[in-house]
């Protein structure tokens, strides 16, 4: 089993990639030790603009970087790169469609030190609504290499979310990662579990435990919330009895809007595993507010035994 965390693969690829392609640039809002920048500072000092911790400046900066060519990609705590310059990725970035990459850090309720300050829980929402962006939620450290690469390659901007927590390898080695594609996972015949991020993990985890009492899960990780293929969405769900879509992000306009909107009129029914309309807290792990919050194995399997019902 390989376990890698998603900020330090999201670093690794940057410097990787910044070896064959001089127009990638990196903005860093002091947090480059957190959000594995510093890598990309370590290699390529030239090509990177500590901007301290003004994260409006950053992105109005990153603005300008593209139009003169370049790929920049700006970086800070999910909640600060969202929030805190939301005004100038919508007017600057996206109205534009200029070619800027955000990456927002220890996304969900992975800085659970910080408490709610710190946990962006809303910040899919809020980059989904915004026309031209497009959003990616990847799984573990396989999928946040493919997504970088993906976003180095798509013109225009890009939000790239990512955990502080490190995550088991689960995304298949060989798999191309495609913009706006689902992955099926794991076959089923009984639910279809739509999930992102370190959700994905704990509903192939509770397809194993429902396997042994005769429950088939159908489990299909979205990492492109932003744009996604309905028609393959529409297909996914073919034969089951019910729904579940399973997210470390708000259930009002992350995956659960997305998928609901997407099948709306189906007649199956749907249930989320989200966290309800409610601030995250300071925890002693990121299990512990992962287990208050009800986004765990066992959730996604009582949930589907309750649909079944």
């Amino acid at each position: 089993m390989s376990i890698q965390n998603q900020r330090k693969v999201y670093g690794e690829t940057l410097v990787e990639l910044g070896k064959n392609d001089e127009r990638i640039v990196v903005l860093e809002a002091d947090l480059g030790k957190s959000t594995m920048s510093i890598l990309f500072q370590q290699t390529y000092p030239e090509r990177f603009f500590e901007m301290g911790i003004a994260e409006q400046n950053m992105t109005s900066f990153a603005a300008g970087l593209s139009i003169t060519g370049k790929i920049a990609f700006t970086n800070s705590f999910a909640v600060f790169s969202t929030g805190r310059s939301y005004d100038q990725i919508r007017q600057s970035i996206c109205n534009a469609k200029l070619n800027v990459k955000i990456h927002g850090s220890s996304a969900g309720l992975s800085d659970f030190g910080d408490g709610a300050s710190h946990q962006a829980i809303e910040d899919i929402a809020i980059m989904r609504a915004i026309p031209n962006m497009t959003v990616l939620v990847p799984m573990d450290g396989i999928e946040t290499k493919k997504i970088v690469k993906a976003a180095v390659e798509h013109e225009g901007p890009v939000y790239i979310r990512t955990s502080r927590s490190d995550m088991e390898d689960l995304f298949p080695v060989d798999a191309e990662f495609e913009i706006g594609k689902p992955y099926m996972l794991r076959d089923g015949k009984d639910i279809t579990v739509f999930a992102c991020g370190i959700m994905v993990s704990k509903a192939l985890a509770a397809a194993q435990t429902l396997e042994k009492e005769g429950i088939s899960l159908r489990v299909v990780n979205v990492s492109s919330l932003k744009p996604l293929d309905e028609l393959a969405i529409k297909e996914l769900i073919r034969g089951v009895k019910g729904i579940i879509t399973a997210e470390e992000h708000s259930v009002i306009g992350g995956l659960t809007s997305t998928i609901t909107y997407i099948l709306r009129g189906n007649g199956i029914p749907i249930e989320p595993v989200a966290i309800m309309d409610t601030f995250g807290q300071s925890g002693h792990s990121h299990d512990e507010l992962l287990e208050h919050y009800g986004l765990t194995e066992k959730n996604i399997v009582d949930t589907a035994k309750k649909l079944l019902k």
